[in-house]
């Protein structure tokens, strides 16, 4: 609903760095995560302890699971489990950076926003990547139709190419002022502006 918008907290703004973009992203969606479940709650009449609210038990499950590496394997290895956590979700959001930067849908006059097109995330079309990340690459596809099976992503001349694979994407995002020098030139000047 929010993709390619200011409201999407995976959508990284034109100028923001990886490294802001990590805080952000991470914080705007966990704190999105807990409001979506408030009003679950809400709708189906129950309260915070209730047996529905996911992210409740997600705390509970993830606590229990850290206690218990730590009573099997002792203290380093729980330092070894949250760092590869960390890493895992730093790599997530940097590929949600790389795919998104810059990208944004029109506004209505209605106050809706246009329909997600296959203009509003880049591509890497680059082979390698597409068999390594099966067709991840070809992420607009995924948003332009959404129950697409990720083998099964077509590639649309239309949408923004990134140009380089996602390795190089990636390492190339941690240098924000090369970043924007690639990057800032390949974004429509119509979404600058958005």
């Amino acid at each position: 609903m929010h993709a390619a918008t200011r409201e999407d907290p995976a959508t990284a703004k034109l100028n923001q760095t990886v490294y802001s973009f990590w805080f952000t992203s991470v914080f705007r969606q966990y704190v999105n995560a807990w409001r979506i479940q408030r009003k679950l709650l809400r709708q189906q009449g129950r309260g915070f302890f209730s047996i529905k609210n996911d992210m409740f038990w997600y705390l509970v499950l993830e606590a229990a699971f850290l206690v218990a590496i730590y009573f099997l394997f002792g203290l380093v290895a729980v330092g070894f489990v949250l760092g590869a956590g960390i890493v895992g979700f730093l790599l997530l959001e940097t590929v949600n950076y790389i795919e998104h930067y810059g990208l944004l849908r029109k506004k209505m006059p209605s106050g809706r926003y246009e329909r997600v097109r296959e203009i509003h995330s880049w591509n890497s079309n680059h082979i390698i990547g597409r068999i390594v990340l099966y067709e991840l690459t070809r992420h607009s596809d995924h948003h332009y139709k959404s129950s697409k099976k990720y083998q099964l992503l077509d590639c649309h001349e239309e949408s923004p190419q990134m140009p380089f694979g996602y390795p190089t994407s990636m390492v190339m995002s941690f240098l924000p002022l090369l970043w924007f020098r690639v990057m800032n030139p390949r974004i429509p000047e119509y979404m600058k502006e958005a």
